[in-house]
């Protein structure tokens, strides 16, 4: 945070302010909060403690580039960069992204840094941004807040990151899938090797919108080495549903049942399973597990586009270090064109990961929240065309 000589000249003139006033300070104590809250301790170089912990933030750090506002080390290691900027730059924190990338490519002072630093940040202590440089095709994305240093650690441990695995899935076997279920996934993929982060499937009814996306996450998990894949649903009766299908999924390369290969877990309550490779849970749920509340067994019955009283401002989401917001590297949301990603739609924007839309029935709300990014238009009448639904007539009789 380089303050500037117009900076410089506005402090000056009201040097009698509070120090907890000035704009800066106040990002900064934001920014030291978030780190903190995400598992960091935060130093500066005068107070410089390597033993206090497997993640160190320290602040104002030399390079031949000038002061980083924040360097990153995990296990003593340096692995990123923080740019941080006052909160009225708001999202033209993304201006400073070149700058930012200067500094991570900075030779560091005190240690012999020969590559650039992995992950870089932009922040204004309200907006965070982060970009991994070991990505195919490196880009920003806007995030809840920072990755924990264990995060950083585990993907520094692998010799690739997850988007460059999506790089080299093999060719999808269409045995068993209708035309319209290869193009979903085939075009869903392409989506990810774009590094698009939210994909939009439209597939009429009775169509096999849910066998679909369980083909898609059983080629993640095999192939991408996804870690962990949230399935959201809003009401219990439609996780019953898919916990049966994911139950009795069969693989075109494999004998044995998708359960039988990975662990599938329906939320029925706040414990979250450390083996569990697909979670199955309400919106509902999982915003009262984030935010570590009891949650009343009757909410999740109906779904809440339906209920009568809604509130006016979305739901508030705070972060737990249990369910970091990296925690999930894809979130499938089902029937998604109903109005949950309105009032609860900071539940599904806490994740880190790649989101996934599935209806029948999309409005204008969705194809806005999924950037436009339609991977498949199967609507009833193509359905019916192709014998997959059949079509009505209407007939009149007398009683």
């Amino acid at each position: 945070m380089k303050p500037g000589t117009k900076r410089q000249a506005a402090s000056a003139e009201n040097n009698t302010a509070p120090a907890n006033q000035n704009p800066e300070q106040l990002a900064r104590d934001q920014i030291d909060a978030k780190l903190v809250e995400a598992g960091w301790r935060v130093q500066t170089k005068a107070t410089l403690n390597f033993n206090a912990g497997p993640g160190i933030a320290i602040r104002e750090y030399q390079t031949d580039q000038g002061p980083a506002d924040y360097v990153l080390f995990v296990n003593k290691q340096a692995v990123a960069v923080i740019e941080a900027k006052p909160p009225e730059w708001g999202h033209n924190i993304t201006t400073v992204e070149e700058q930012s990338g200067n500094y991570a490519a900075a030779k560091l002072k005190w240690i012999n840094n020969t590559q650039p630093l992995p992950f870089i940040y932009e922040t204004t202590g309200i907006i965070t941004r982060f970009t991994d440089q070991r990505d195919p095709k490196p880009r920003s994305r806007e995030l809840f807040t920072f990755h924990r240093p264990e995060t950083l650690a585990e993907w520094l441990a692998t010799p690739d990151s997850l988007r460059n695995r999506l790089q080299t899935l093999p060719p999808l076997d269409p045995a068993g899938l209708r035309a319209c279920q290869i193009n979903a996934i085939q075009n869903l993929e392409t989506s990810f090797q774009d590094g698009r982060p939210r994909a939009l499937i439209q597939m009429a009814t009775g169509s096999g919108k849910t066998f679909t996306a369980i083909t898609a996450v059983y080629r993640l998990l095999k192939h991408a080495g996804a870690k962990r894949i949230l399935f959201l649903v809003d009401t219990r009766n439609l996780g019953e549903q898919a916990e049966q299908e994911f139950m009795s999924y069969l693989p075109n390369d494999d004998n044995r049942k998708f359960t039988e290969l990975y662990n599938v877990q329906r939320l029925r309550s706040p414990f979250i399973a450390g083996s569990s490779q697909v979670c199955i849970s309400t919106i509902q749920r999982m915003y009262s597990i984030l935010k570590d509340e009891p949650l009343d067994e009757s909410a999740e019955e109906s779904n809440p586009a339906e209920a009568l009283v809604r509130a006016k401002q979305p739901l508030p989401v705070v972060y737990n270090e249990k369910i970091p917001p990296e925690y999930f590297d894809f979130v499938i949301i089902d029937e998604c064109h109903r109005s949950i990603y309105n009032l609860w739609r900071q539940v599904i924007e806490y994740f880190d990961a790649f989101l996934i839309g599935l209806t029948a029935t999309p409005d204008n709300r969705t194809y806005g929240f999924f950037r436009k990014n339609v991977v498949s238009e199967y609507g009833h009448e193509l359905a019916v065309a192709d014998g997959v639904n059949v079509g009505n007539e209407v007939y009149t009789i007398q009683t």
